[in-house]
């Protein structure tokens, strides 16, 4: 093979791999928002009020197809002693449990557009809770980056035509449970050198979650449904299509960032994220159509602002610090990614 020959074949392999990877990209995109999308449809205007239930099927069916895999030699086991899934894995799994049930609740009184607002506030959260457990270091300039995030996100709310705050207690729990639950992969996992796929992760994450949320599943949506058929002033209907869709998206987003790994950077997986954000704002309101005033874009422009700043000074830090894991967005990983894996160039 001549030299012109040699680098027309690799030209083309580039153009080829880098088609693959912006194709997964824009499939992680399409996956993210329909899962958000579905999510809101089936539990504010489906007559499925019951975001614990919803849950719940999301991880049965998570659980079922992931133990199929692994028990089929798809996917190669990861041998995990009790002693160390009951230390290092039940932790994680009962606050996912948290972020899970709080995030989907948040979409029974929140539009979607304003929860992705509250949103920008996890790098404030994550910050701070990763200060309090050793995992960040406090410095002046983080600590005036969040206060910025923090003023924008305030402001948005602010300017929230339909503020409900029980819809934004539920939203800032999810948030702060999901801050734990990063912080703690990098304490429990990361230390103890425990590397889980999507699929092993499901595998051992999804059951102990559908047992953790089946306790409040019990005592605050069952007797619920039960009795719908006697509460005249509760229409319910159970969407059985919308859910299975809905549990099906959650597990191929899972997926997709199994298909990620290794093929972008952090640094795109971010500016993916961004562009998820605005076109989650921008379906929220074509679809559902949900108010959003100037006073809320200017605020989220601002914390818009702060959080692209945040994650270029992390990913300057990374790129002087390798060990250090990457900045990513909360739905770029799997359940119990390693964020030195998925963000791996």
């Amino acid at each position: 093979m001549t030299a012109s020959e040699n680098g027309k074949y690799l030209s083309s392999d580039f153009w080829l791999q880098t088609t693959i990877t912006y194709g997964y990209i824009v499939l992680w995109i399409f996956l993210s928002a329909l899962v958000i999308m579905v999510n809101k449809y089936v539990l504010a205007y489906a007559g499925f009020p019951f975001p614990i239930a919803l849950t719940l099927s999301h991880m049965a069916f998570c659980s079922a197809i992931a133990f199929v895999l692994i028990r089929t030699g798809f996917v190669a086991p990861v041998n995990m002693d009790s002693r160390t899934y009951c230390r290092n894995v039940l932790p994680i799994a009962a606050l996912f449990s948290g972020t899970l049930w709080l995030g989907n609740a948040a979409y029974l009184y929140l539009s979607v557009a304003f929860i992705q607002m509250l949103k920008a506030t996890m790098p404030v959260t994550v910050f701070l809770v990763g200060v309090l457990l050793g995992t960040e270091r406090y410095t002046l300039l983080y600590a005036l980056n969040m206060a910025v995030v923090a003023v924008g996100v305030a402001t948005a709310s602010y300017g929230e035509l339909n503020f409900n705050l029980v819809g934004v207690v539920f939203q800032v729990g999810s948030i702060v449970t999901e801050s734990f639950r990063l912080c703690l992969i990098q304490l429990l996992l990361q230390a103890s050198g425990i590397k889980l796929n999507p699929v092993t992760t499901l595998y051992y994450v999804a059951p102990a979650c559908f047992a953790f949320l089946c306790v409040p599943f019990a005592f605050l949506e069952l007797p619920r449904i039960m009795h719908t058929d006697t509460n005249s002033n509760e229409e319910v209907g159970f969407p059985v299509p919308w859910l299975l869709i809905s549990a099906v998206s959650a597990f191929a987003l899972n997926m997709s960032v199994f298909l990620l790994i290794g093929r972008s950077s952090a640094l795109t997986m971010n500016v993916a994220g961004v562009i998820k954000d605005w076109l989650l704002i921008l379906l929220s309101v074509m679809l559902y159509q949900s108010p959003v005033g100037s006073l809320q874009i200017f605020g989220y422009s601002i914390a818009f602002g702060g959080v692209c700043w945040y994650n270029y000074q992390k990913l300057k830090s990374v790129q002087s610090s390798p060990q250090q894991p990457a900045p990513s967005d909360l739905e770029n990983k799997p359940l119990l990614s390693d964020t030195s894996d998925v963000n791996k160039s």
